[in-house]
């Protein structure tokens, strides 16, 4: 990420802030927990194949076709049954530390689960054909009833997590974790570093090539930015947390294997002011949107062909 000058001795919750105006995120060097991630790893994958018995058949799906309610939800939530081994996450001194300074004391977690990147050897052929250059490709639509408490990916474009939070103001951030080593093959996050200085936009986003691995975003009045994207790999325990309004995104899984991750929407709780105002007041854009994508129709189908995440 961009170098941060600190003063020497500067502490976590300082340089987390310093991250968060600078890039829009913070990168964890220290990793959690390795024994802890491969337990509940393993436990996760013993509640399922994560094979194309996932999924609908194309004659299932056609006859009752669903784009919205298939993701994960309380009482289908399959984190839910793994609650008592989060402690490894949610009480890491560390982790704590980032989220109090900038959420401060009493910070709500709005939502946690597993995520999931499907490769593409367990996505059926009919359906690989009927997704092709989707923005958005959350296979919960596709996957079987009983499997829908895990979000499955396969690939989504750059995109901002306000996407799912019309008329709320940025005032959270997600929390990332790997529970394995993830390579670039393993449909890694793909994070573009200071785009949150536009503030909040409408899916999809305005984005061109400005050399390699790097992005010239735009969001109308509200100006454009040079971005350099960073390709977030790591190690098991790796994690990383980032604003609500910083781009990211995936390309496929490639590997012969899932990618299976935690994801955490993360919340200012009662605290009246925390790290995150001073954060947001030197954004460029607007902190809440009144419309947050315009890539579905009415039923909740893909009505537009685009994905920029996959040129990169």
């Amino acid at each position: 990420m961009n170098a941060m000058i600190q003063p020497r001795g500067a502490s976590l919750a300082e340089q987390v802030e310093a991250d968060f105006i600078a890039n829009g995120a913070h990168l964890f060097d220290q990793r959690l927990e390795a024994g802890a991630c491969e337990r509940l790893l393993a436990d996760i994958r013993a509640t399922r194949r994560f094979d194309d018995s996932l999924f609908l058949s194309e004659a299932e799906f056609d006859a009752d076709p669903q784009y919205t309610g298939v993701n994960p939800r309380p009482g289908r939530n399959l984190l839910e049954a793994f609650e008592d081994q989060l402690g490894f996450v949610e009480r890491a001194p560390h982790i704590v530390e980032a989220l109090t300074s900038l959420l401060g004391e009493g910070y709500e977690i709005l939502n946690r689960k597993i995520v999931c990147g499907v490769p593409e050897s367990s996505v059926p052929p009919w359906l690989r054909a009927r997704i092709l250059g989707n923005p958005v490709n959350n296979l919960g639509a596709y996957v079987r009833p009983e499997y829908r408490d895990i979000t499955y990916f396969y690939g989504i474009d750059f995109h901002q997590d306000l996407i799912d939070y019309k008329d709320r103001e940025a005032d959270f951030l997600t929390l990332y974790v790997y529970l394995h080593p993830v390579t670039r093959a393993d449909a890694p996050l793909y994070l573009l570093e200071g785009s949150h200085r536009l503030g909040g936009a409408v899916f999809p986003h305005d984005l061109t090539p400005a050399g390699p691995e790097a992005w010239t975003y735009a969001n109308g009045a509200h100006g454009q930015v040079r971005v350099p994207q960073r390709v977030l790999t790591g190690d098991t325990g790796f994690a990383a947390m980032w604003h609500a309004c910083t781009l990211h995104g995936t390309q496929p899984d490639a590997a012969d294997h899932e990618r299976i991750s935690l994801r955490y929407l993360v919340a200012r709780g009662a605290a009246v002011t925390s790290g995150i105002d001073a954060v947001n007041a030197t954004l460029q854009g607007p902190l809440s949107l009144t419309s947050t994508r315009e890539d579905l129709g009415p039923d909740g189908a893909a009505v537009i062909r685009q994905n920029t995440v996959n040129k990169a």
